[in-house]
């Protein structure tokens, strides 16, 4: 199934960074991984870097699904506010859920930083504003559980809101802890340093059946593919976003299509394109969210819709696109932008919010690696850490706030 419509903006940008192979013969490996987009290539990276023997595959071209469609705001943020997160799970696991989200931003930085380039990494700060007055109160609410929280978060009023940052709205939270990246490149960039250690990667290669070991704590998973070629390994992660169903056997999210656009680089400006080049989004749902590239484009997306196939989801693009260019001109009316990309990418969305991390079942060596949402990328830097201490034999508290029975 098609996972995006359009033209997205990053591997056209980028061009083909690198090829892989399909799968040709047998392999064997102490952890497979499905799925070789931004989830798959942090999953590969860490595994490596532990000293696993690892296999990915993909049934696309790697990085070329949900990836691509990305418009990877990376926030500590979680679609579910926190006031309404703590009721949901416990005060506890909804602040930990938060700081997690915080600190797999410094993490995606420090990686960055260790590759060919830094991935159009920018630490910025995260703007949530009022979509209505109702909302401003929920603010008010929202900024005191933060706080409480030890989360840094600015109040703004609405003249403030105006006199800093441009925006007309009744009241917004001011948050320090955030950053953008581009997702194609720093995926590619992964899954090329997990091969320099020895990973083997795979696209163009379906996994069809997954025949799991006769002993729950012995013997190997057997992966039947597409291409007459069977891997084997003690360890299966899946790393497919919502196609996981087809591997857990129930479906964990409600599908979604997400609308984006990126603009031609705006030359009207001798630095960012507004005040901070913040990230920026609102509390309505759907929200409107937007945020800037190295070369002076804006990034805006929204207009989400229920998913029911991707002809639909193409025929409603261009309608979106209009909104879409209509709302960013209401947000930002000093700007005068003219779109170069329009894509529409397809997601799931969790009842809390929360990503689903872990086994299947407590002691399962088939684990799930499952973002969603709109902290896809900063749930899979932690899934990543997580999962691979589990496989080392260390199983971190962490992982019962994204247990898959919760």
């Amino acid at each position: 199934m098609d996972l995006r419509s359009g033209r997205a903006f990053w591997p056209l940008t980028n061009g083909l960074m690198h090829t892989y192979p399909p799968l040709s013969g047998d392999e064997r490996a102490d952890v497979l991984v499905i799925g070789a987009g931004i989830t798959g290539a942090l999953m590969a990276d860490q595994l490596t870097a532990a000293g696993l023997n690892v296999v990915v595959t993909d049934l696309r071209d790697a990085a070329f699904g949900s990836t691509s469609a990305s418009t990877a705001l990376l926030q500590y943020e979680i679609d579910t506010n926190l006031v309404d997160l703590i009721p949901m799970t416990g005060q506890a696991d909804a602040e930990r859920a938060y700081h997690l989200c915080r600190e797999a931003i410094d993490m995606v930085r420090d990686l960055t930083a260790e590759l060919p380039d830094d991935c159009g990494f920018r630490e910025r700060g995260s703007l949530y504003y009022a979509s209505n007055r109702r909302d401003a109160r929920m603010l008010a609410q929202e900024h005191a559980a933060r706080t409480r929280a030890g989360l840094n978060v600015e109040h703004l009023d609405a003249r403030n809101l105006k006199a800093r940052f441009g925006i007309t709205a009744p009241a917004a939270l001011f948050s320090r802890d955030g950053a953008e990246v581009d997702p194609y490149r720093l995926a590619q960039h992964l899954l090329q340093r997990a091969q320099s250690r020895g990973a083997r990667v795979y696209d163009r290669t379906e996994v069809t059946r997954l025949d799991e070991p006769r002993d729950r704590h012995g013997g190997d998973f057997t992966a039947h593919t597409d291409r007459n070629a069977k891997i084997q390994a003690r360890w299966v992660i899946v790393a497919t976003g919502y196609e996981a169903e087809k591997f857990l056997g129930r479906r964990l999210a409600q599908l979604k299509n997400s609308y984006a656009l990126a603009t031609e680089p705006i030359a009207e400006t001798d630095g960012e394109l507004w005040p901070t080049g913040c990230l920026i989004w609102e509390t309505a749902r759907p929200y409107l969210y937007a945020r800037t590239t190295q070369d002076g484009r804006v990034v805006i997306g929204g207009e989400d819709d229920n998913h029911h196939s991707p002809a639909r989801r193409e025929r409603a693009l261009p309608a979106k696109q209009k909104r879409l260019e209509r709302k960013l001109g209401k947000l930002l009316p000093h700007l005068h932008p003219e779109t170069a990309f329009a894509w529409a990418g397809t997601f799931g969305e969790t009842k809390d919010g929360l990503a689903y991390i872990g086994p299947r079942e407590k002691g399962d060596r088939l684990l799930f690696a499952l973002g969603y949402g709109g902290n896809g990328i900063t749930y899979s830097v932690q899934a990543a850490r997580l999962l691979t201490d589990l496989i080392q034999g260390e199983e971190h508290d962490d992982l019962r706030i994204f247990r898959l029975d919760r």
